[in-house]
């Protein structure tokens, strides 16, 4: 287990960690593998009063989480925090012609990285993903491969957790189509939020003991 008693975890990142929280309510985790991970934590650790926050924001590029770090992670002092970002980063070459190269985006995340690690907050680092639904998503692998390879090698950098998502998603693709998992590719069904809550979970603790029904 990673988390220890009292200890406050935010989640951060796009539309896929925003999953509509509602903005005028502190506290809303959205509809999403944010809300239902926190969820289960703490309806099988109860004891640990752990804390959870969601400041995913729809749209974001790394850049954009930079530019609002202080506010949306540092200010709000998480003794973790975990992020998932860069899809929209590959995705704005493919739709508007305004492609993040991945030096820049491994910029833009060292950067929030150090000024995190700066205060002593621990990392959980989620790799972006995309599946291939429409098949147009497919020529989006070129762009978005080497900024997985980056957010896996910041991971060991770190010494950050890493929770696969992309590596998950490719593995249960063989088991139901991608559009099972994520109609556009890119957003999840709630099959595809609930198996992210899972793999996330598995991230941070080596088992999960506890009422499981």
């Amino acid at each position: 287990m990673l988390f220890q008693p009292g200890q406050k975890i935010l989640f951060q990142g796009d539309s896929i960690t925003d999953a509509g929280r509602n903005r005028e309510e502190a506290d809303s985790l959205g509809g999403g593998y944010a809300m239902m991970a926190a969820s289960l934590m703490q309806a099988r650790h109860p004891e640990l009063g752990l804390q959870f926050l969601n400041r995913g924001n729809s749209g974001n590029r790394a850049v954009d989480l930079a530019g609002r770090w202080q506010r949306d992670c540092l200010d709000l002092k998480p003794d973790w925090v975990s992020i998932l970002i860069g899809v929209n980063d590959c995705w704005r070459r493919f739709d508007a012609n305004d492609p993040t190269p991945v030096e820049v985006f491994e910029s833009h995340c060292r950067d929030i990285l150090e000024r995190t690690r700066s205060q002593g907050i621990r990392m959980i680092l989620c790799e972006p993903f995309v599946l291939p639904c429409p098949p147009d998503r497919e020529a989006w692998r070129e762009d978005l491969d080497p900024k997985i390879h980056v957010i896996r090698k910041l991971a060991r950098e770190f010494e950050a957790s890493l929770v696969p998502f992309d590596g998950i998603f490719a593995s249960r693709s063989v088991l139901q189509p991608p559009s099972f998992w994520a109609a556009d590719g890119v957003h999840p069904r709630l099959p595809g939020h609930a198996l992210m809550a899972t793999e996330w979970i598995k991230a941070v603790t080596d088992s999960c003991p506890g009422p499981r029904g």
